[in-house]
């Protein structure tokens, strides 16, 4: 259903540029905050666990079980030990500032755990309009202050697993540098990251480009300076290291050093030539420097790499490769030192994409290695680990390859490699789609094999593209990039696997036929292969359909709203149209090539299009189109527009940009005529829910500036008013994608970010937000007899989820119900859906709102709730209906 564009460009419109600020620079000042949402919303997220390239992992040195994971689009993560969990710390950002969910580094000051920084930017060229900023924290990333760059930083750019290009000093952590790309230098800051100034007597600003033809400037921008490294043994506390080392992208003059706290600079003597390093680790306890070089800045191409040890105390330089370069295919990047066994040190065969990648491992300071999968007879592999994916099964990417391949893979793109300075067992690793870790890593050397795992949940960093939420069967399709896509039947579960046969690298649009939700259809992006599938059980299995001559992408796709017909604009060719599941392909006429393109939710046989400023309409089931004559719509592309479900030609379309229409429109007659609604300054994004009780009209949901302020906002009325439901802590940087209420769930909403996954909210109004009644019933008293089924649906430690559902089993109807128990083990409700609670000490009352209180004989109302616990999470045994006890099934 929607159209897919380059992000960037979307981004430009939407987002000023920020003034450059001088060499010098001062705190900003906090943003003022906008009042918060007038209905309480809780945030969470539809469980995908990864998806995305984790470039870099950080643990505190001072502190156990203190670590932080970097993304290159999604923001940065803490860890959370009593859950095997990470949280989110930058869902904060908004959208102006979109740019700052790219998080090039990060560092955790050494010195007061506490103390977090941030460098933050997306892109150094013109896709990202702003500057980098170093963010600060006090209190481990809950709050945030922000100091403006005068310079772009490239968290999903070329060279960004390389680093970490932020370091605190460890014995004067009011002392940080950063290495900046694009020719921008050294920079340092004396009053823990308030205010930068550039080194300008560093001698090298580096000079490595990926692809100096590249006219977009994403391949062409100089990679700069891209890791510091403290030699702690040479200070003191409360005075300022002496020994620092830095990395620049310079094959021939790759690291220098300091050994007067940065006063002066020197290439260090006798350093190999022909590589970048990517990473520069410091074995203080031998005097080692371990250096991890690859031909290449990474983090998908290298050909060619080699490791260095470097003796701090003689100069020697000596190659500890585990392979001769010779017989290399890959590069080096992830690379770590076993704090509690300095020895130890372990590196990543980042680039090694087949069969898969290789970590290496020398408890001897690099003399010798071994590698955690080696060849027995070709293409056989003897692996020193096994690999549990069951809580992420999707990593299996549902493929069945030939030896040497292995699914799922070790990984690729592994450039963030670290073992727990506090724990030898334990060891993490990024890849391209998730964290990888182990908590037995010494098994590797007795011999025996040690478990690889996904530690990753709660991290989720996925592109969405487009979202639908059925009226039955799944709540939840996505489009997504990278990883296709996946069938959500239970928002707090990882599905099975993304969308396969065929797999799209990215699927680009999807949609389902109105009145026949089992029909699906999706199109995406594959390198050689269909770029269109159909389903015809919701999502759940799939088959490939033909393309057209000349498709090259994805596009957008209609379904008619009775599934017998589609509509596909893809990339490479025109718009077309189709009977049946696509395998004949007809050009419609009177539209022009990539158009966006949606279905009338009523009419199979209309559907609508817009492209530059036009919109247009076909009631032919696509074989013809008519321009509209209406003006005033936003003349670019930026824009996105539904049908309405149940009433035919009622269309609402959103986008433009900041030099032109911008906002929201609605038409009732097809797009023959629209009407801007006032109140909506700017509006990227249109969705429709379940209506509030009372209400005649189903809900919207936007993406939208209203009354200044940016943010997610609902309407029960038909856009006549519209109700704030994020807050400034709920951000999420760019939701420009999509946007979808729930048919079923009134208040819940699905919105589409750009790197932080789908984010799902729930409404604390459950009865519809002042839309008439949706109160309770305070003393309901059902008669007849009744069933109650509870299930724990999800559980973690010190928390769990729990359905609830009450049958009247009985012979009469209930005009509204009130449902009681006691907890066994003395837990306690945190929120509860669907209903409302009271709870005195462990004895809990549910009652209906006013939308489920009249339950027929023989039907049933469900609620569910979150919970808290301790020790034990038994259920209750016993539940009463007012004075009637249900039978427990």
């Amino acid at each position: 259903m929607r159209r897919t564009r380059i992000l960037t460009t979307v981004l430009a419109l939407a987002a000023g540029l920020l003034a450059g600020s001088p060499p010098a620079l001062a705190a900003d000042r906090a943003e003022k905050p906008t009042a918060l949402a007038a209905d309480t919303y809780t945030w969470k997220n539809a469980r995908i666990d990864g998806g995305g390239f984790v470039p870099g992992i950080v643990f505190n040195r001072k502190e156990r079980d203190l670590a932080y994971a970097r993304t290159d689009i999604g923001g940065a993560y803490r860890w959370v030990e009593s859950s095997k969990t990470w949280t989110p710390l930058l869902d904060s950002v908004g959208w102006d500032d979109w740019g700052h969910t790219g998080v090039v580094s990060l560092a955790s000051d050494p010195v007061d755990p506490d103390k977090v920084y941030v460098a933050a930017g997306t892109y150094t060229n013109s896709w990202d309009p702003g500057n980098g900023a170093i963010l600060r924290s006090s209190d481990r990333g809950a709050s945030w202050q922000k100091t403006g760059l005068p310079f772009k930083l490239g968290g999903n750019m070329p060279g960004r697993g390389m680093g970490e290009r932020l370091a605190v000093d460890p014995h004067r952590n009011s002392v940080l540098y950063l290495g900046a790309p694009s020719g921008k230098g050294l920079w340092r800051s004396t009053d823990s990251g308030v205010t930068w100034s550039q080194v300008t007597n560093f001698p090298n600003v580096g000079n490595y480009v990926a692809d100096p033809s590249d006219t977009s400037g994403y391949s062409s921008d100089n990679q700069g300076i891209v890791w510091v490294t403290f030699d702690e043994s040479t200070g003191t506390a409360g005075n300022a290291t002496r020994t620092l080392y830095v990395g620049v992208a310079d094959k021939d003059n790759a690291v220098y050093r300091s050994t007067d706290a940065g006063a002066t600079w020197s290439r260090v003597a006798g350093q190999p030539t022909g590589h970048l390093a990517h990473k520069g680790v410091l074995d203080t306890v031998n005097g080692h420097l371990y250096l991890s070089y690859s031909d290449k800045g990474g983090p998908y191409d290298g050909g060619k790499g080699q490791l260095w040890r470097y003796a701090t105390a003689t100069g020697t330089w000596t190659n500890v490769s585990p392979v001769a370069e010779a017989d290399t295919y890959y590069g080096f990047s992830g690379l770590t030192v076993d704090r509690q066994d300095p020895g130890t040190v372990m590196a990543t065969a980042y680039s090694s994409w087949w069969p898969d990648t290789q970590i290496f491992r020398s408890t001897d300071s690099g003399a010798t290695w071994t590698r955690a999968w080696d060849y027995t007879s070709y293409p056989n592999r003897s692996n020193r680990y096994t690999m549990d994916v069951s809580s992420s099964p999707w990593l299996t990417w549902g493929a069945n390859p030939s030896p040497p391949e292995q699914t799922p893979k070790l990984g690729w793109m592994t450039e963030a490699l670290e073992i727990d300075p506090f724990d030898s067992d334990r060891m993490m690793y990024g890849t391209g789609a998730t964290i990888y870790g182990t908590e037995n890593l010494g098994n590797w050397d007795d011999g025996s094999q040690f478990t690889i795992k996904p530690m990753v949940q709660g991290l989720e960093e996925t592109a969405v593209l487009d979202l639908a939420s059925p009226p039955s069967g799944a709540p939840l399709l996505s489009a997504l990039g990278d990883i296709g896509g996946f069938r959500h039947t239970d928002l707090t579960k990882v599905p099975s696997m993304m969308f396969t046969q065929p797999n799209f690298t990215t699927t680009t649009s999807l949609d389902y036929a109105e009145s026949n939700p089992n029909t699906v259809v999706r199109v995406g992006n594959l390198d050689s292969g269909p770029h269109i599938a159909f389903s015809t059980d919701n999502g759940a299995n799939w088959f490939a359909g033909t393309d057209p001559s000349g498709v090259s992408g994805g596009g957008t796709v209609a379904a008619a709203s009775d599934g017998s017909r589609f509509v596909w604009s893809p990339a490479g060719t025109g718009v077309q149209y189709t009977t049946g599941f696509g395998n004949a392909w007809s050009a419609s006429s009177g539209i022009p090539a990539d158009a966006i393109v949606e279905s009338d939710r009523v009419d199979p046989r209309t559907f609508y299009g817009f492209k530059s400023g036009k919109f247009y309409v076909s009631t032919d089931g696509g074989a013809t189109f008519t321009a509209s004559n209406a003006t005033g719509l936003p003349s670019g592309d930026s824009v996105r527009f539904k049908a309405l479900p149940g009433v035919k030609g009622d269309v609402w379309l959103a986008g433009g940009a900041t030099d032109g229409a911008y906002g929201l429109w609605h038409s009732t007659d097809a797009g023959a005529t629209w009407t801007k609604l006032s109140g909506v300054e700017q509006a990227d994004t249109i969705g429709f829910g379940k209506a509030a009780t009372g209400a005649s009209y189903q809900t919207l949901y936007t993406s939208a500036k209203i009354g200044g302020v940016r943010g997610i906002f609902r309407s029960t009325d038909k856009g006549a008013t519209w109700t704030r439901i994020n807050d400034d802590a709920h951000r999420w940087g760019w939701t420009g994608a999509a946007i979808t209420g729930d048919p079923r769930v009134y208040g819940r909403v699905y919105i589409a970010t750009n790197g932080r996954g789908v984010v799902y909210g729930d409404s604390s109004d459950t009865g519809g937000g002042g839309g008439g009644g949706g109160g309770t019933d305070p003393d309901p008293e059902p008669t007849g007899a009744c069933a109650v089924t509870y299930t724990i649906t999800n559980q973690w430690s010190g928390g769990f989820q729990a359905d609830v559902r009450l049958a009247n089993t009985g012979a009469s109807a209930w005009s509204g119900w009130a449902l009681g128990w006691t907890f066994p083990d003395g837990q306690s409700v945190s929120q509860l859906w669907n209903a409302t609670h009271t709870q005195t000490g462990s004895a809990v009352t549910a009652r209906n709102i006013g939308w489920n209180g009249t339950v027929a004989a023989g039907s049933s109302v469900s609620f569910g709730f979150t919970g808290s616990w301790s020790g034990r999470n038994g259920e209750p045994t016993a539940f009463k209906l007012g004075d009637q006890s249900c039978t427990v099934t």
